[in-house]
């Protein structure tokens, strides 16, 4: 597809490491376990939080293992790359189910190497290596709604 796209606003202005970042998270957490990606984000150049509803509370190894490979990820220096597709050409990998209910015919989605791919109309890095390093700032665990809260920052 080609030519101007128009899509929905949004009132964030992202600070794309950190952004691009919590795509990151987001699949790790899904791949370490089994959980949707995350709700309630507020990220920010400064500190960011994010929570996950999981079966179980990570232990500390747990939460070392996600900083751990967090920024092996960054290491890998993947591209961040863009694509405009309408909602009938949608990738099998990629929910649409929080999207917001006026969400445009045309989607944009990033890609963050072969790791991630999502629909997201923030700012991003071009490379995985422009973040930073991650480092998890603490973690809080809410046991009746299995909510786990990670705090991290971006170091540049």
């Amino acid at each position: 597809m080609s030519g101007d796209f128009i899509l929905n606003g949004h009132n964030k202005d992202e600070f794309p490491p950190a952004h691009t970042a919590e795509h990151l998270l987001n699949q790790l957490m899904i791949r370490m376990f089994g959980c949707e990606r995350g709700r309630h984000a507020h990220i920010e150049r400064k500190k960011s939080k994010i929570s996950y509803v999981l079966d179980h509370k990570p232990s500390r190894q747990e939460e070392r293992e996600i900083e751990r490979r967090m920024n092996e990820l960054i290491a890998e220096d993947m591209p961040v790359s863009f694509e405009f597709v309408n909602r009938d050409h949608i990738p099998a990998e990629v929910k649409l189910d929080r999207l917001p209910d006026d969400a445009s015919e045309t989607l944009r989605l990033v890609r963050i190497g072969d790791y991630d791919v999502c629909p997201c109309i923030g700012k991003h890095v071009r490379s995985t290596s422009q973040i930073g390093r991650f480092e998890m700032l603490g973690t809080n665990w809410d046991e009746r709604e299995h909510s786990f809260r990670i705090r991290f920052k971006v170091i540049q």
